[in-house]
C-alpha cells in the first residue's frame, strides 16, 4: 500500500471560534497538525494582550494531550507602537478584515487610507509582524479579489520591508501578484484547489462548498494548481476551515465557509499525488511556512495511505466538505 509521511503539518489559516464549537472542532486539528495560525475574528474580536492569551488559553485546554502550537493573531485596528511592543511576543500575525466583508469582521478596516494606517503598519514593520489580509473588495462578488490588488500594491509599495500574507487567494491575478511584490505572500486552501463556482451553484446549490472569497472560474484554478504543486516558495498552505452549525450552512442564509479540517491532509496528498507531485507537498504544507514566519513548530509525524476513505457524514455536528463521499487517501497514523 502507497503511504506518504508529513513532517510537522501547519495549517496557517484557521477558524476554531469558541465557547462548545471550539472544544469540538479543535481536536480535529490538533491531532494532526503542529500548529496552526489563529483567527480572531470572535464575537468580540481579539483585540487586547489578555483576549489573545485567554483565547490561546482556550484552545490548549481544548486539546489537552496534542503537541500543537497555536500561533495567535489579533484583529486588526489601529493600535499605537507602544501596544505592538507589548504583544509582540504573543502574537505571530495581525489579521485585516475590510469592515463587513466576511463573517464577523464588523468592525474591519472602512477605509484603506495609507496615512491614516501608517503608524500602525510602520510598528508592525519595525516589529516584524506580519499583516495578514482577507483581500476581497465589496463589489461584485467574482471581480473582489481582483479589485483588490490595487490595494495590496498599494500595501506592499508604501511599507516595503512589511511582510504581507495575502489570504486564501482564489485567482490569476492574485498568483501574480507573488512575483510582482517580495514582501507579498499567500495561503491557499484545500477546497480552493479542488473546486469552481461551477461546483457550488452550477447545479443544485451545494451550501458547504459556499465559503468567501467564493470559488472562481477554471483558470483561477489552474493558476492556484500550478504555484500549489510547484511548492513555491511565496506560498503555504492554510484551511480556512470554517465550521458553522448545520442548520446555519443549510438555510436561506447559508454561512460562509468550508469545513475541511479533518480531511485537509488527506485531500492534499490525493491532489498532489494526482499530479505527481507528492514529494512538493512537505514544502507547502510545512516547511515554506516555516520559513516565511520563521518558526520552529512541535514535532510530528503524519503517515497517510493511498486508500479509499468514506468521509463522515459529520464531526461532532459539523458537516465537512465532501460528507458521504469516498476519497483516495486516509489517515494511517499520528506520532
Amino acid at each position: 500500500m502507497k503511504t506518504h509521511t508529513l513532517l510537522m503539518p501547519l495549517d496557517m489559516h484557521l477558524h476554531l471560534r469558541d465557547g462548545v464549537m471550539l472544544e469540538n472542532v479543535a481536536p480535529l486539528s490538533t491531532f494532526t497538525f503542529s500548529g496552526a495560525l489563529v483567527m480572531p475574528n470572535l464575537v468580540p474580536p481579539v483585540e487586547t494582550l489578555a483576549d489573545v492569551r485567554a483565547y490561546k488559553g482556550r484552545i490548549l485546554a481544548a486539546a489537552p494531550n496534542d503537541f500543537f502550537e497555536p500561533y495567535m493573531t489579533l484583529f486588526y485596528k489601529n493600535y499605537d507602537k507602544a501596544f505592538l511592543e507589548s504583544v509582540a511576543d504573543d502574537i505571530l500575525a495581525i489579521k485585516l478584515y475590510p469592515a463587513g466583508i466576511t463573517t464577523n469582521s464588523e468592525g474591519g478596516v472602512s477605509s484603506f487610507d495609507i496615512e491614516e494606517m501608517r503608524p500602525t503598519l510602520q510598528a508592525m514593520s519595525d516589529l516584524g509582524i506580519p499583516l495578514c489580509v482577507h483581500g476581497e473588495t465589496d463589489g461584485f462578488v467574482m471581480d473582489r479579489e481582483a479589485e483588490f490588488m490595487n490595494i495590496y500594491e498599494l500595501l506592499a509599495t508604501s511599507f516595503p520591508e512589511l511582510k504581507i500574507v495575502m489570504e486564501h487567494i482564489t485567482t490569476k491575478e492574485a498568483v501574480a501578484m507573488l512575483d510582482k511584490f517580495e514582501n507579498l505572500y499567500a495561503t491557499i486552501t484545500v477546497h480552493h484547489l479542488l473546486i469552481t463556482l461551477d461546483d457550488v451553484v452550477g447545479g443544485m446549490m451545494q451550501p458547504h462548498l459556499f465559503c468567501k472569497p467564493i470559488a472562481k472560474r477554471p483558470e483561477d484554478l489552474d493558476a492556484l494548481l500550478s504555484v500549489a504543486l510547484e511548492a513555491h516558495p511565496k506560498v503555504m498552505f492554510g484551511s480556512d476551515s470554517a465550521p458553522h452549525p448545520q442548520h446555519k450552512k443549510e438555510s436561506c442564509g447559508c454561512a460562509a465557509g468550508v469545513f475541511t479540517a479533518p480531511i485537509a491532509l488527506q485531500l492534499l496528498c490525493e491532489i498532489f499525488d494526482q499530479f505527481g507531485k507528492l514529494s512538493n507537498l512537505q514544502a507547502f504544507v510545512s516547511d515554506n511556512a516555516q520559513n516565511i514566519y520563521g518558526i520552529c513548530p512541535e514535532f510530528k509525524e503524519v503517515i497517510l495511505e493511498q486508500r479509499a476513505f468514506v468521509v463522515p457524514d459529520n464531526y461532532n455536528g459539523v458537516v465537512p466538505m465532501y460528507a458521504g463521499k469516498a476519497i483516495g487517501w486516509a489517515l494511517q497514523d499520528v506520532e
